[in-house]
């Protein structure tokens, strides 16, 4: 106990701790260590001399008025005035008086809680450590080796010091994962755990696992040059990205896709070879609207309050719906609009869902196509 304080030191020391919040924990140890072996309900605090390396641990006894019936409730909280004056004369109501507690006095029961006692506070500021450390990782890019993946297709990875949990709804439709892959994904959930301690959940289906992609790929987009305004994604699909320029000189799209495609080909690939749509973002809905359904052509937008009314020639409806009405649906979820599509036909060809005049049949050719 002598060389407590130097060991709380090396303690700090080996598990990379501020030495103020081990002592803190040391208190907290002790405190909870009186309470235990001496009284449940006293009061104590914990002084440290830090120059001749000591502690010294105080029980506190608030002075009161001798009818005060908590005296009676609560003995060892509570003295009299009149027992107080006894002690210090110069004593007076609500003053609190301390006495010094030596633990060593309560044998080996007393040792063996304090241990404990420092033991789980001491792991519980590491843990809050790392909680913090991780918790200002959220939404950035993780990486690390598989370390299992279990019957239900969770693949565990270690990251640094701390497992991390990539749950199957997390991942790209077709992966899988073997143990000693390296995989990346962005940190989705930080959370705390008294009986598992720090709980990390990543995922690689969010659209901003995307985007911090496109950041770590396009140096343009790393230096601000380029600023990924919107994304939405069909994981292990498709994607879309809207950018923006800060500089006419910067083209947004060209310095993403980069030279042949390059850039954003590596992208793909990490994706499970997603294809990634870029198209430049414009502040005018009616504009932005008709850049998201790309590859179609569009003739005319018009916005009626939280929807978007397209019109578009009837040979680039299948274009704008995409298969399996991937397009427009990401165009959707990028735009935040529900669109609607009006076809018009192109020339000589029947529209299938044109206007209503030409949705509307005329008896006269009824009547000559059945000879009546």
């Amino acid at each position: 106990m002598e060389k407590i304080i130097d060991i709380i030191d090396s303690i700090a020391h080996e598990k990379g701790l501020p030495p103020e919040s081990a002592k803190e924990a040391f208190k907290t140890a002790l405190v909870q260590t009186a309470k235990r072996v001496i009284c449940e309900a006293c009061d104590f605090e914990v002084e440290i001399d830090e120059k001749n390396k000591r502690y010294a641990l105080y029980q506190k006894i608030t002075v009161v008025e001798p009818t005060d019936p908590r005296l009676v409730d609560e003995p060892e909280k509570f003295i009299s005035l009149d027992e107080a004056k006894e002690i210090d004369p110069d004593v007076e109501l609500d003053d609190e008086l301390t006495s010094e507690v030596n633990l060593e006095d309560y044998g080996r029961n007393a040792a063996s809680a304090l241990y404990h006692e420092i033991e789980y506070h001491i792991q519980r500021f590491v843990e809050e450590q790392m909680f913090n450390k991780y918790k200002a990782m959220i939404g950035t890019i993780v990486n690390g080796p598989v370390t299992r993946v279990d019957s239900e297709q969770n693949t565990y990875i270690e990251i640094d010091e701390v497992r991390a949990v990539l749950p199957k709804r997390n991942r790209i439709k077709g992966e899988s994962f073997r143990v000693g892959d390296t995989i990346k994904g962005i940190l989705r959930y930080v959370g705390i755990d008294k009986k598992f301690g720090i709980h990390l959940e990543i995922s690689r289906t969010m659209p901003k696992f995307l985007e911090e992609l496109l950041r770590q790929e396009v140096p343009e987009i790393a230096d601000g040059l380029v600023v990924i305004e919107k994304s939405a994604r069909i994981p292990g699909e498709r994607a879309k990205v809207a950018l923006t320029a800060v500089s006419p000189r910067v083209d947004p799209v060209g310095a993403t896709v980069g030279v042949r495609g390059v850039r954003i080909n590596a992208v793909s690939e990490e994706l499970h070879n997603e294809n990634i749509d870029c198209i430049e973002y414009s502040p005018i809905p009616e504009i932005f609207v008709a850049r998201s359904l790309s590859p179609a052509i569009i003739n005319s937008v018009k916005i009626e309050e939280d929807k978007a009314v397209v019109t578009l020639p009837s040979d680039q409806k299948s274009k704008a719906i995409g298969k399996s009405g991937i397009n427009i649906r990401l165009a959707s979820m990028l735009t935040g609009y529900q669109i609607e599509l009006n076809e018009i036909a192109t020339t000589g060809t029947p529209s299938e869902g044109g206007t209503e005049e030409e949705k509307q049949v005329n008896p006269d050719a009824l009547k000559a196509l059945f000879g009546e």
